[in-house]
């Protein structure tokens, strides 16, 4: 298993097939500044998309030596993430990787359906990997960006994904917990049914290679004590490796929570993709950004 963000970074790079990032609207410090560190670890290399110029003037204020990437000019963030996907596409890059533009742009490039990037059959979704510190573990939170409100066939194709990227990190039977606003079955409370339901598809093999319980209340799928003390008897509860969330409400407010309250170390992966995609919030740090390009690399082994 492994049990923390250095883990994953020194399986990457052990690994020997470094691999070429295209960072689109990468005319932003923190951006750069993950991608130089990355770079330098011996992560990945990067081809630089959008306006050069500014590019390079924050390259050269890190003290980055210039000729060690390429460059590529833009003159908009559509056009920014269209050649980023375009790269990866004629296998010119391995993955793309967000910079400084919103979320819809980049995945709207992505997803162009003449590029290949998504299969058709499938469903992206994204999951926040976080390093857990109170038990030195990591764990995943799920889809805090992409599904807004997903359906019962949506949150298990989201849960396997989670769950396939769960086993590149070693964790070979992932425990999942549903979470919903408390563990009992409430027919006033549609995600309680649904979380018995997909309790229940794990249970029947729909979804592969986890154990999911549900539905349970965030204390208890965290807290062996919590559940103790509610007298739940659960395989997950108290040791959950992943969090699947109701809806992309609640998903993005505890993601967040954890990085702007607990200052967590995370990183954003999307998964279900034919290819690694490398998509952080404009306002995540260089280090958490980092974190993701480790993650996505990881992906593509």
């Amino acid at each position: 298993m492994l049990r923390s963000f250095e883990d994953i970074y020194k399986v990457v790079t052990e690994a020997g097939t470094r691999k070429k990032i295209a960072l689109a609207a990468a005319h932003d410090a923190d951006a750069l500044t993950s991608a130089a560190n990355a770079r330098k670890i011996g992560l990945a290399d990067f081809i630089l998309i959008g306006n050069v110029d500014e590019i390079k003037k924050i390259l050269t204020d890190m003290g980055e030596n210039l000729d060690d990437y390429e460059y590529i000019q833009t003159s908009s963030d559509t056009e920014s993430a269209n050649t980023a996907a375009q790269l990866v596409a004629d296998k010119k890059a391995d993955a793309p990787m967000k910079g400084i533009l919103h979320t819809s742009v980049f995945l709207k490039g992505m997803l162009n359906s003449q590029l290949g990037l998504v299969d058709k059959k499938a469903l992206i979704s994204q999951a926040t990997v976080l390093y857990f510190e109170k038990e030195d573990r990591m764990m995943m939170i799920t889809d805090c960006a992409i599904n807004i409100a997903p359906t019962f066939e949506e949150k298990m194709k989201i849960t396997q994904n989670a769950v396939d990227f769960a086993r590149k990190m070693q964790i070979d039977t992932p425990k999942v917990a549903i979470v919903t606003p408390l563990e009992e079955v409430k027919n006033s409370i549609p995600s309680t049914v649904e979380a018995a339901m997909l309790s229940k598809a794990a249970d029947r093999k729909q979804i592969k290679n986890c154990i999911v319980d549900g539905p349970l209340a965030l204390d208890n799928a965290l807290s062996l004590e919590a559940a103790k003390h509610k007298k739940i008897e659960s395989p997950v509860a108290g040791q959950a490796d992943i969090l699947v969330m109701p809806d992309l409400n609640a998903g993005n407010i505890l993601d967040k929570s954890l990085r702007f309250f607990a200052d967590y170390r995370t990183a954003g992966v999307v998964l279900g993709a034919k290819c690694p995609l490398v998509m952080t919030s404009r306002s995540d740090s260089a280090a958490n950004k980092l974190n993701s390009i480790a993650c996505a690399m990881l992906q593509a082994l």
